[in-house]
């Protein structure tokens, strides 16, 4: 956030969203916060987010539908594995994406490169679920 010491709505995000351990959206962390009691906006929310993915210290991704979810970050650089269903997120470095970005950006004479990476699938518990689901549902092939 700023220089300026946060609010207590401000430290009240942060710290729900420390709490949920996975991504999460405004709309979900603003009801999780007045459930817990908290007197907060909409709005005051979703400024806190974008200033803290702004410090860095909030991991901002797009959802399939386009919705910004977000999630407590380590500090450092790093990638996500995110499961499609159930959201499950994991950090993961990735040297050999590092080696690849910036060689492509200095090919392409770019400097000051950033970047973001997400992989999406399922987790291990998802993907047993869905074959677990598959084996059990009845087959449409005759005799």
């Amino acid at each position: 956030m700023s220089a300026r010491k946060p609010t207590r709505q401000q430290r009240a995000v942060a710290e729900r969203l420390d709490g949920c351990g996975e991504f999460c959206s405004a709309q979900d962390l603003h009801a999780k916060l007045r459930a817990d009691g908290e007197t907060i906006g909409l709005a005051t929310v979703y400024r806190t987010l974008q200033a803290l993915a702004g410090d860095g210290t909030v991991d901002v991704l797009r959802t399939d539908d386009g919705e910004a979810v977000y999630r407590s970050c380590s500090p450092t650089h790093h990638h996500h594995l995110v499961c499609r269903r159930c959201g499950r997120t994991v950090e993961v470095e990735g040297p050999t994406v590092e080696r690849w970005a910036s060689g492509i950006a200095a090919e392409h004479g770019f400097t000051a490169v950033s970047h973001q990476l997400e992989i999406f699938g399922l987790c291990r518990a998802c993907s047993h679920d869905a074959a677990a689901a598959s084996a059990s549902a009845p087959s449409d092939a005759g005799p």
